[in-house]
């Protein structure tokens, strides 16, 4: 681990701790290491059951024959990890057993197997490794795999709740937030609250900017024909799509809701990893892909496939994360319907550079692996 000094956070130095060595004689020898980093969030971001202004993230590092790929694990409350459960999945990791970062698909294979859930701690191995092999061999990912860094699409920015003290919709804060997303192309909303607060969100983002809008609704809806009523309100003030409007678990309630949406509605929550996809057919007209939730950038890929094979729209969201997860997740941007990729725009103290959004647009450079350096 890296020691702190006094004008550099422990994170910063880690981040920084293999820069210039790509020249060291080869070691043969693959070495993780990681570092437990606080993410500060430039305003307290609140959904439909929970707020906070922080998110815990643990850094990581693969090292190899004087190359060096950057990952990370970020935790938000409702994933059910900790910095702590995450620092003791990494520390099972032996990638020493292997010879290669190649192996890849064995390697992956192998931290998949240490436990069942831990998928956040098992994202930050994958996107490491997948950073160090495409710096090995001087490619980004998006070009390894065949796609394209033109007309990529625009991400969404998103509008987190904000609440007066009596509990209804601070609509000045909720103005202040929304002028502050205006450089983008497509706002995300948070909803899944009360029918009066869900529609005082709209309306005031309405006063704002008639940019499009995605919605959220956190599983807020519970019943189908309360979700369906607000589709139907929401269709005429355009919304372009509606992610996980109900519960995960009322798939049937949702195939009903499907049926009769005059928006697509995409699985959020529902779509976890890539064993869910064949379940939500029929019940989502798409899925939205978090690389925390699906292990990494290997298994996503697998995701892609597969929706395309069913003819399902791909959405890409994230976490709270750092340019490290984020420039990983628009790798695929060529591929997706939509992307949700502002978990650094969210936060104050990125320690690394990486995607860049341009006119609200992702843009994706020709640097190796995910294409991110530290600050």
């Amino acid at each position: 681990m890296a020691a702190t000094a006094a004008v550099t956070s422990p994170a910063q130095l880690f981040a920084k701790g293999m820069q210039g060595q790509q020249k060291k004689p080869a070691s043969g020898k693959m070495e993780l290491t990681f570092e437990p980093f606080e993410a500060k969030m430039k305003h307290v971001f609140t959904i439909a059951n929970f707020s906070r202004s922080t998110t815990p993230i643990v850094l990581t590092r693969i090292t190899w024959n004087g190359y060096t790929g950057y990952g990370e694990a970020s935790m938000p409350p409702y994933l059910g990890e900790t910095t702590a459960s995450v620092i003791e999945f990494l520390k099972k990791v032996d990638l020493g057993r292997f010879s290669s970062p190649f192996q890849m698909e064995e390697i992956l294979t192998y931290v998949d197997s240490i436990c069942t859930n831990n998928t956040a701690a098992k994202c930050a191995v994958d996107i490491a490794l997948h950073d160090l092999c495409g710096r090995i061999m001087g490619q980004p990912w998006w070009k390894i795999w065949g796609w394209s860094n033109h007309n990529l699409p625009s991400t969404s920015v998103t509008v987190g709740l904000a609440y007066a003290p009596d509990g209804s919709i601070d609509k000045e804060e909720v103005r202040k937030k929304t002028r502050e997303c205006l450089e983008y192309n497509l706002i995300k909303v948070k909803l899944g609250n009360s029918e009066e607060n869900d529609k005082t969100m709209i309306n005031t983002i309405r006063e704002i900017t008639d940019l499009p809008i995605v919605i959220d609704a956190n599983q807020g809806w519970k019943d189908k024909s309360h979700a369906l009523k607000m589709i139907e309100w929401l269709a005429g003030r355009g919304i372009e799509m509606i992610e996980q409007p109900m519960p995960k678990l009322l798939l049937d309630d949702q195939a009903w809701l499907h049926d009769r949406s005059p928006l697509p509605v995409i699985a959020d929550e529902a779509c976890q990893r890539l064993s869910d996809i064949m379940k939500l057919k029929g019940a989502y007209d798409g899925i939205n892909i978090k690389l925390m939730k699906c292990t990494g950038m290997r298994e996503a890929r697998e995701m892609v496939s597969l929706a395309r094979a069913l003819n399902m729209k791909i959405m890409m969201g994230c976490m709270t994360e750092t340019s490290v997860a984020i420039s990983a997740a628009a790798q695929f941007a060529s591929q997706l319907h939509w992307a949700d990729l502002d978990g650094n725009w969210l936060i104050a103290n990125d320690c690394f550079t990486g995607m860049k959004v341009v006119e609200g647009r992702i843009t994706l450079e020709d640097k190796p692996g995910i294409g991110v350096e530290p600050l």
